[in-house]
């Protein structure tokens, strides 16, 4: 790809988000009925190609347990509010009355409490017994402390993640986790990240992880990209780690999963997703505004309580209803934020493809006016694509 000149001693490529393309339809259609939208990751196999995002306003172990038996997963945060406190519903409460001024202060304060593996214990079985797939996430600072207590509750899929998270990290002051090591010592599926380059996904590839996260600070509540100035796009993200997924499976005959990470709010940025090459999303502030949401109106990310550099804010998911509603319909609301995968499997239907992986071969366009091309009446009034 063409690099483009930033100035006479620095170029870099042009990237695109979700916004910037368009899927192209092709000669065939299909019937909406006859598309299959499962994944199947390892032994498991999932009727939507969903991760619920481990952020304490998404995923609690109740909703945990309803995504599971809606056909997705989702990822609870070993390291939230959950496995600190016995009862953090008051604490839920608080957060959702908080003043914008006071918020972050506030959550420092209250994550300050700390994670306790007796808990961590507690929350996974209960998943468990619920007759679901219990999956977690832990940054790979914590990742071998809370090991035992892990490995007492039986999970069985384990997300080790961060804001970015690389197979080469190096510290002068501590031991990192040799991730290579410990993914392959492991006998349950890990999935890692993010990253949101080819070389950086193809090398924590190779320390055998079944899947990797695809994407650096494109969700709706975090502030990476504006603290750290870090980021790439995410259909260019997405698109790069593909082909770092097909270098590696060509070298090793290992199938990688490229699982994408933030910057969803419609079916259709799924369905782009899927495209550009992901075989699952991980999605947050959607299924935040589900009525049975623990932020309660609120979504927030893994790092807004940072103590000492925060890389996320407080946002407003009101509801916008249930669950069920928002991952599989019916929809009430014409803007694409409900019935999720009812827009995956239509654009699926309606370019023709009948799998997931067939879909990844559609077409893509470079679209800048997709967004507003004959919109004018919709922003004008504020409804459909103008609200």
């Amino acid at each position: 790809m063409a690099e483009i000149e930033i100035g006479l001693g620095k170029s870099g490529r042009r990237a695109y988000g979700f916004d910037d393309v368009a899927i192209v339809p092709s000669r065939r259609t299909r019937d909406p009925e006859d598309v299959d939208i499962a994944w199947e990751l390892d032994a498991y196999r999932f009727e939507l190609p969903l991760l619920g995002a481990a952020m304490d306003g998404v995923t609690s172990p109740a909703t945990a347990i309803e995504m599971g038996r809606l056909g997705g997963a989702g990822v609870l945060n070993l390291e939230g509010l959950w496995t600190r406190y016995d009862d953090p519903e008051p604490l839920f409460d608080e957060i959702a009355s908080l003043d914008a001024a006071a918020a972050t202060r506030r959550m420092q304060e209250i994550y300050a409490e700390p994670v306790r593996p007796e808990l961590v214990t507690a929350r996974i079985r209960e998943i468990n017994d619920a007759g679901v797939l219990s999956c977690a996430s832990v940054t790979p600072q914590r990742t071998e402390a809370l090991m035992p207590a892990i490995r007492e509750a039986e999970l069985d899929l384990l997300v080790i993640q961060g804001t970015v998270v690389s197979a080469e990290h190096v510290s002068k002051s501590s031991e990192p986790l040799n991730l290579k090591r410990f993914v392959r010592e492991l006998d349950i599926p890990v999935l890692v990240g993010g990253c949101a380059s080819y070389q950086a996904a193809l090398h924590l590839m190779r320390t055998g992880a079944a899947g990797v996260l695809v994407g650096v600070g494109p969700g709706h509540a975090c502030t990476t990209r504006a603290v750290l100035g870090l980021g790439v796009p995410q259909a260019t993200a997405i698109a790069d780690v593909r082909a770092a997924r097909m270098r590696h499976l060509d070298e090793t005959g290992v199938y990688v999963h490229v699982i994408a990470d933030g910057g969803m709010a419609t079916g259709g940025d799924i369905a782009k997703a899927i495209v550009c090459g992901a075989d699952a999303v991980m999605v947050g502030s959607p299924l935040a505004a589900a009525a049975e949401a623990p932020g309660k109106g609120f979504h927030w990310g893994m790092a807004t309580f940072h103590p000492t550099l925060p890389r996320g804010t407080r946002v407003s998911t009101p509801t916008r209803g249930t669950l069920e509603e928002i991952l599989v319909g019916p929809a009430k609301e014409n803007d694409g934020r409900v019935n999720l995968f009812g827009g995956l499997r239509t654009s699926m239907a309606t370019c023709g493809y009948d799998t997931l992986k067939e879909f990844q071969k559609a077409e893509l366009m470079v679209a800048p006016a997709l967004l507003t091309e004959g919109k004018a009446l919709q922003r004008s009034q504020q409804v459909g694509m103008g609200a």
